[in-house]
Parts: structure tokens; sequence; C-alpha cells
């Protein structure tokens, strides 16, 4: 198989590398700490020093960072992906970043002779290592299919929206609505406990009926105890929540429940809980209803 280059190795990033060295891809990574692609070095994977270095290496990058500000720190500058992408290559782009900024970055690569795809996931790393992850993407379908097996590597489903920018847009719209489960499940089980039934048996109750999300069902425990490395942090909620929030002020669009678990999850940093998965939103309800938070073990 062909080589594919691989910038940001983080939680999801370096799941994603692994399903790819797992799959038979040779892949050539860079992240910004070294140090934390240990693991993946020892199963093959080939670090650079820049991402510059990984795009000359390849045909075919993929990325996965934190936001705006990381993407163009990987992206610009004489060290950047963009500096070292060959004429023909495709970088597949799979960050909650924002439309604009992620098609700002499509001209300068479309100047270079090569593509950009924007191709943000829905799931998290539980569905991501159950290989249930799936893709949306915006951009020239000529330049998916070149990237297509790559994808498949890591997730079944990819879904092609329309042009660029469409597909962080789509995620965006798509995130906005795990918050704002998370929270309506936690008031339904801090209503149930108030009135008298078990915490326990509350969440028993909620992940058997029909509002039981596949999000739900593997966070919904955590109202219970609070995993010590979070899925998606309470500061990552934010940020997705901040794009949405953006977007349908330009757009006109209401987004009343967005606005308000953004102002419960900023009560959950005022309450020192901004490490914790976005669950936590759940302490916030409960500490004000006067019932204990969920359980955590010391960090």
């Amino acid at each position: 198989m062909a080589a594919v280059g691989f910038v940001g190795l983080g939680a999801m990033g370096g799941r994603m590398a692994k399903r790819l060295l797992d799959a038979g891809h040779r892949v050539v990574g860079y992240n910004r700490t070294a140090e934390k692609a240990r693991a993946l070095v020892a199963a093959g994977l080939v670090l650079e020093k820049s991402p510059r270095a990984v795009a000359e290496s390849v045909d075919a990058v993929l990325s996965m960072v934190t936001d705006d500000k990381a993407l163009r720190a990987i992206a610009l500058g004489p060290d950047g992906v963009i500096a070292g992408l060959r004429p023909g290559a495709v970088w597949a782009e799979m960050s909650t970043v924002s439309p604009e900024v992620t098609r700002e970055l499509g001209a300068a690569i479309t100047a270079r002779g090569a593509a950009l795809i924007d191709a943000p996931v829905s799931g998290s790393p539980i569905t991501l290592e159950a290989g249930q992850l799936s893709f949306m993407v915006g951009g020239d379908p000529a330049a998916l299919e070149k990237v297509r097996p790559c994808l498949l590597a890591i997730g079944p489903t990819i879904t092609h929206v329309g042009e660029l920018g469409l597909a962080v847009t789509m995620k965006i719209a798509t995130n906005l609505g795990l918050a704002v489960q998370m929270l309506a499940f936690s008031e339904a089980v801090v209503l149930a406990e108030k009135a008298g039934i078990a915490r326990e048996r509350a969440v028993e109750v909620l992940l058997k009926s029909v509002i039981a999300s596949p999000m739900i069902k593997y966070r919904g425990p955590f109202v219970l105890g609070m995993p010590t490395e979070a899925l998606f942090d309470v500061n990552m909620a934010q940020k997705d929540l901040g794009l949405a929030l953006s977007m349908g002020r330009a757009l006109g669009v209401p987004l009343p429940s967005v606005a308000l678990v953004d102002e419960l999850l900023s009560a959950a940093r005022g309450l020192d809980l901004a490490d914790y998965d976005f669950a936590v939103v759940f302490d916030v309800i409960a500490r004000m209803s006067g019932l204990r938070p969920s359980l955590k073990k010391p960090r």
C-alpha cells in the first residue's frame, strides 16, 4: 500500500493512525509532542520532524488537531503541510474547525496543484476502536476517491455532503446535539433522583428507553462515575459550541438550547471541572438541585 501521512497524533489522531498501521498502511507522522507518539513508532509509524516533511513524502495527508489556531500552525509557514504538498496530492483534514479557515486553506492548496477535502468524523475514541466511526466529506469527489481507502481503514461510513467547508459545517451542526442531549439526560436523571428514584435505577431505565442514542448509551453512565480520561473535555465541547453559536448568528438561526448548555459548561469550568468529559454538565445540574455530583477518582 502507498504511504499515508498523518499530522496530529493525539487522543483521536493517534488511534486513527494505529488503525491505518493495523490495516497494512505505511504511515509517516508528525506530532507537536513527539514523546506522545512513542507507542505508534514502536508499532511501525515513521515519525518526521515537521508537517512539511510528512507532506513531502506522501501523496495523501490526513490530519486531526484541536482548533483553527492549531490547524493554521500545521498548515502554514516554511515547515507547514502546504509547503510540502506534492502536485496532485490530497490533504484530508478531519478536525472540527471553522468553515472559513477550511476554505482559506483550500484556496492556498489549490494554488499548489493539490487538493483539500474536509473530512470530520462523527464518533469518539470508543466508536473509533469499535470500528464504527463515520466520515462526512466536503470538496472535490475525485480527491475523495484518492483517499477513500485510507478513510475506510479508519471508519466504514463516508458521506459526501457537498463543496469544501460543508462537511465541517455539518460536523458543527452534529456536535451541538451531543451537548444538548447530555444536558437533557442529566436533567432527567436529576429530576428522577430528586423525586426519590435511585440514580443508578434512573440511569438504567433511561438507557433502556427510546431516548438512548448511541452517544447516550456510552456517555450516560458517566453520571454515575466520571472517567479519569475525558473522551471530549469541557473546553473542547465549548469550542465546538462556540463555532455553532457563531454560525447561528451569521446565518440568523437561533440556537437557544446550545446557548444554555454553553453557559452551564462555563459553570463547570468555574467549578474546576474543565478537564472532565463534557458529561460533567450533570454535576452542575446536580449541585444546583442539592444533589451529590458524579463520582470521580483522585487524579
